[in-house]
This record gives C-alpha cells, structure tokens and sequence, in this order.
C-alpha cells in the first residue's frame, strides 16, 4: 500500500501536518508493507529535509499513492480522482461553505474518510485538536481583553514558539476584575481553562457567577443543563445530545452577568440557540468580547456572522443591526473572534499529539483488519457514493 502525507492547501497558512518525522519513522519500522511518501510543503512544520534524513521519500505529486491522508480538507484541484482520502472535511454537518467540495469528491469518486467520526464501539472520539483549540481560543480572548480593556497588545499566538511561550505573554498584564464565561466540558474547554488556570483566575459556581460581585477576574464553567432546559420534564443529558430539539435555552441570565465569553461546547443545529438579536440589543446585556472557539456558522451565536482568520482574528459586531465594524473600533460594539483553525497556530505541539494519537488510535484500523469498525464509522463516501449511516447528506450534495 502507497500512503502520501499531503500539505495543507485550503486554509491560511496553515502548517500543521497528520504524520510528524516522529510517527513517519514509526510506520516505516513496523508497517513494512506500507510506502510513505511525504508531499513537498515550503510552509508544514516539519521541513522536508526532516523526513529525507530518515529515508522517507519527499514528492511534488502524489497521484500513485492508495491513500492521502491531510488535516483539514484540500483545494480542489488537489482531490485526486478514484483515490481515499482521510482529512477533515467539514461536510457531515451540512456545512453550506463546503457543499462544492463534497459535489467535486462524488464527481471524482473519492473514498472519504473523515477524522472527525474516528470513533471506538464506545463512540469516543480518538483523533483531535480540540484541546489545541481551546488553548488558542482562549489565549485570543485574553489578547482581546488585554487589548480592549488595558490597551496592552500581546503577541499573537502563531508567533510564539510552544505553550510555554504563551504563558509567557499571558503574564505580561494584570488582568482586570472580568467576570469571564466558559461553556463546554470536553477536550476543547479543558484546553481553554489550561489558559484560565495558568492565569490564575478564580472558579466560582455558576449561582455565584449570576448573584455576586467581585473585585477581581472569576470565571465560572457551564455545562449543557446549565444552560438549555428541557420543553417538558426534567433535563436529561442523554436525551438532549440525542433530542436537542425538545430543549430550549435558559442562558438569558449569563447575558447581563457576563464581560467575555468563551464558547466551547459542542452544538448540533437543531440544539437551541444562546441568544437572539433582540436580547442583544437589551440595555442589559454586558458582554464585551465573545471567543467563539466552537465557531458555528450560522450558529448558535449570533453575532458569529462568518469565521476569522489568524491573520485577522477580531472584528467588531454593532448589536443594532449586526453589522461588522472594524475591530476594537468601539466600546459600543461587541468584539468578536472566530478563527475556525485556531490549532494551525501552534503547529508544533498540535501536531506531534495528534500524529501519535492517529499512529496508535487509527493506523492499526487503516493499515490492517477493522475488526473494530473505526474505519467503517468513519468513511462518509465510498467511491463517490454515500455510505449508508451518511446518505441524509443526499439532498445536500444535489443542492436541494
């Protein structure tokens, strides 16, 4: 079996990669059936050189390989016709902005497989960089405040060389007595209150985050059944991931009790939204600056208009009318970050976890027998045609 790493080609600048020199050496030692082909990439992490040094072949085209394995999804002309492609691509969810993208891999019948529902029989996710993301969204929203509220300007992150380096910046500004709000208990949010904790920000119950006053930053962490309530009897989580549309939200008090917001839960698009506009425009509401980490579009948040870029992470919403301002332009005005590749910041340390996670999670699974169905679950398209737990994106692909 030919296997080629890709280099990334959608997003900005984006130099992570899904087999660091670490794990490309581990393939070659114990899957001596497998060729390894890296693709060459001025901008990946990683040089070519790197893996030239341990033997590894380095290519412009990778059109003999059996299976291209990238992060995020590809530029077009980069899909190879009849080939299986592994990466996320953002398209199990209906996402408008990648419709194109799905019709081209049907036309060229592609072979999909996406890392997102890289499960285990427990339905555990086993390849990420939600924790990565966590820690970048959260150290924006700091950025963001220092910026807002001090008019101190910290380095941004994908100018810092590793975790560390950003502590480092974090320490740089005495943070003022914010009241900052984290949703979201998975791996995406514990990557967020890493940044909070280092920080030395004080936790505090949700009741007291609503009820009292402090002369110093609190943050307090919501989960589901804090924030949405069921339409009939008691919250259950079980039920609301799998019914979410039998609840509706209960956020309204956070709205008038909050200066930033850090959003890290999961959404579903039939789970209730957070806010509406008009609640927006209520004299009450006090939030300042919203790090959408989750980065729905549209979405649950309103004023998450469209997504960011790290080159340009803020914009500015008017809560009149939604309309985008410049970033910081106002106090009036709600800033906004929502970057939705925010781990391509710290290329270094997301990479090297997310390449031995693939390594020893999946590769087994890929290389030999899915005995476990890990690859099965997560095949979207097979030959350009809709595998079965999949085919309710029909109508998506035809464009109805």
């Amino acid at each position: 079996m030919k296997v080629g790493v890709l280099k990334e080609t959608r997003r900005w600048e984006d130099r992570r990669v899904a087999v660091t020199p670490e794990t490309a050496m581990l393939i070659k030692e114990n899957y001596p059936d497998i060729e390894l082909y890296i693709q060459s990439s001025s901008e990946r992490i990683h040089s070519d050189d790197e893996y030239r040094k341990l033997g590894i072949p380095v290519v412009d085209d990778l059109s003999h390989c059996d299976i291209l394995i990238g992060v995020k999804e590809v530029a077009g002309d980069a899909l190879i016709e009849g080939k299986t492609h592994l990466m996320f691509a953002h398209v199990a969810k209906k996402q408008a902005f990648n419709k194109q993208f799905i019709q081209e891999m049907v036309q060229k019948k592609i072979t999909l497989i996406d890392h997102e529902y890289l499960t285990n029989i427990e339905n555990t996710r086993l390849v990420f960089f939600g924790f990565w993301a966590g820690v970048v969204g959260a150290y924006y929203a700091f950025k963001g405040a220092a910026k807002r509220f001090t008019g101190i300007k910290l380095l941004a992150p994908e100018k810092c060389t590793d975790l560390n380096d950003l502590y480092r910046q974090l320490k740089r500004f005495d943070l003022p007595p914010l009241k900052i709000l984290v949703t979201g208990g998975g791996r995406v949010a514990s990557g967020a209150l890493e940044i909070i904790r280092e920080l030395n920000v004080e936790e505090v119950l949700p009741h007291d985050f609503l009820n009292k006053k402090y002369d110093h930053a609190v943050y307090t962490r919501l989960n589901p059944d804090d924030y949405v309530m069921r339409n009939e009897g008691e919250f259950d989580r079980m039920h609301f991931y799998k019914n979410p549309h039998d609840y509706k939200s209960s956020f309204k008090p956070y709205l008038s009790a909050t200066d930033v917001f850090i959003a890290c839960h999961f959404w579903d698009h039939q789970s209730p939204h957070f806010f509406t506009q008009e609640e927006l425009q209520s004299d009450d509401f006090s939030i300042s600056l919203i790090a959408d980490v989750s980065c729905d579009v549209p979405g649950p948040i309103p004023t998450t208009i469209r997504t960011s870029s790290i080159k340009m992470p803020y914009y500015d919403i008017d809560p009149k009318d939604l309309s985008e301002k410049p970033a910081f332009s106002s106090p009036e005005y709600i800033t906004v970050m929502a970057v939705d590749n925010l781990p391509s910041a710290l290329p270094v340390d997301a990479s090297h976890s997310f390449a031995r996670d693939l390594y020893y999670q999946v590769l087994p699974s890929l290389f030999g027998e899915d005995s476990d169905g890990i690859i099965q679950r997560a095949t979207i398209l097979k030959d350009g045609e809709l595998t079965a737990q999949y085919s309710y994106l029909s109508e998506f692909i035809k464009g109805e």
